[in-house]
């Protein structure tokens, strides 16, 4: 679990662009209670500036030029009058692409994706089609292959974010709301609506500079093994996949086709296992679910609640208030998805390796790279962990690859590929620590029942035509005479 689960804590400080002002008012800042909106990363002039900690608009707004007060105050009545669900998205948006124009740490700015960029990702994700064919019985499920800069990928992938997070911040949501008894609640109507807007807000905020970093270091769409992007597109960061091989050691042509063979990989499994993406949002749905929120702590802040000391709401989101239920079903849900993130990711290490090793020189080391960043907690696995303390790793990636491998040479790639057919056939976490036992056990051919069923079907369709057509026939007779 991530230290901080839900990602209320201060967002990371911006790269100094030069602007003695700024830089002055974020060390002036420092020591001093956490600003729980995180304007130093919403573009807000003079954000963390001087002020102290007793009025925290004195430090949000005391270094600003008046002339910039205007556009503070908007954005402020913007939070607190928001009224749509539990985050607010408009303002991830927004700090995610302010986030992304500020470029990363290192200095290196987004940049838009030229001509000969968007033709070098198209003929990698052409050729690594090609030699997936000979690896996998699943056909392309990259209809386009686009190259996309880290603003693209920002608008691309917001509405899965929403899909993934909104079952967490709803459950907060409804905490939030519910710890006043029910006859003060219709006395604390404009508190209560504050509250909302004030939790929307510090998630849209978070959401936003979380998905804003995340842009400027995912080398694709699947980086964290569930796909963000649109269904049928392989995605690829030219800028991001530069910074990515630069000290590698390896060509940048040979990093750009490994990752635009794991890019399409994924886009075959996810576009020809109709029922996978389901599968596993609902697991991360299902683990939403089993969050526990510590309802007292709640109160007493909700009791005390200054609406000119945000801050109190702050430090009680940040001080470990979203706790996951220890409960039977919780622990099934996690173990489901965690099961479900290893097969994917185990699947997509086999076939890739297996297409690039006789052609790719830098093969292993690739293969080593990626499967330390996805095992160790990339920075895509642990920009979702601060969001919603759910670590998307794969821990048994390894396992899983090997088991796929094993399936492999045991029955071949239409044996192995074809457990994808039904959730039921696929391997559960038991069988990752007795892969042997797994291949070599009789497997349910769920095809077969399929086909059987179907038969069965289809002969009491025709014998029930054929008792409505005795019966007509027995009417007709009947009127006759």
């Amino acid at each position: 679990m991530s230290d901080t689960p839900f990602g209320f804590g201060l967002p990371p400080e911006e790269p100094e662009n030069g602007d003695e002002g700024k830089k002055k008012g974020n060390e002036g800042g420092q020591g001093g209670p956490a600003n729980p909106f995180g304007f130093s990363g919403m573009g807000l002039p003079g954000a963390g500036g001087p002020g102290g900690a007793d009025n925290p608009f004195a430090s949000m707004f005391g270094a600003m030029n008046p002339n910039d007060l205007g556009a503070a105050f908007q954005q402020l009545g913007q939070m607190l009058s928001y009224e749509g669900g539990p985050v607010n998205w408009d303002m991830a948006k927004d700090i995610a692409r302010q986030t992304v124009a500020q470029g990363t740490a290192d200095g290196v700015k987004d940049t838009s994706v030229g001509v000969a960029e968007k033709s070098a990702v198209q003929e990698a994700v052409r050729l690594a089609d090609l030699w997936l064919d000979g690896v996998t019985s699943l056909p392309s499920g990259a209809n386009t292959a686009v190259a996309w800069s880290r603003a693209e990928w920002v608008e691309a992938t917001l509405p899965v974010w929403k899909e993934l997070v909104d079952p967490v911040a709803e459950r907060v949501g409804a905490a939030m709301g519910g710890v006043l008894p029910e006859e003060m609640q219709a006395m604390a109507g404009p508190l209560l609506g504050m509250m909302r807007s004030m939790g929307g807000a510090m998630f849209g905020q978070q959401i936003g500079q979380a998905v804003g970093v995340l842009a400027g270091e995912v080398v694709g769409s699947t980086d964290i093994g569930l796909p963000l992007g649109p269904t049928g597109k392989a995605a690829l960061l030219p800028l991001n996949i530069e910074g990515f091989g630069k000290d590698l050691g390896v060509p940048a042509d040979e990093v750009r086709l490994y990752l635009a063979l794991r890019e399409a990989a994924h886009a075959r499994l996810f576009a020809h296992v109709p029922w996978l993406r389901s599968h596993l949002f609902g697991a991360v749905e299902g683990y939403a679910r089993g969050i526990k929120v510590d309802t007292s702590k709640l109160e007493d802040v909700v009791g005390q609640l200054d609406p000119s000391n945000p801050e109190q709401l702050q430090e009680a989101l940040a001080g470990g208030m979203f706790q996951p239920q220890d409960t039977p079903e919780q622990k099934a849900a996690l173990a489901r998805l965690e099961t479900a993130l290893a097969l994917v990711e185990g699947w997509v290490d086999a076939v890739v390796h297996e297409a690039a090793k006789p052609r790719l020189t830098s093969a292993d080391a690739m293969r080593e790279t990626m499967r330390r960043r996805r095992a160790s907690g990339g920075p895509a696995e642990q920009t979702f962990a601060t969001l919603i303390g759910l670590e998307l790793r794969p821990r048994r990636l390894r396992d899983a690859s090997r088991l796929w491998a094993s399936l492999t040479d045991a029955r071949g790639v239409d044996g192995r590929d074809g457990l994808w057919e039904h959730p039921d056939m696929l391997p559960t976490a038991s069988d990752l620590d007795d892969p042997d036992g797994f291949v070599h056990r009789e497997q349910l051919d769920f095809s077969e029942i399929d086909k059987m069923l179907g038969e069965a079907a289809e002969k009491r369709d025709q014998s029930h035509q054929g008792d409505q057509g005795d019966k007509g026939a027995d009417g007709e007779g009947e009127e006759k005479k």
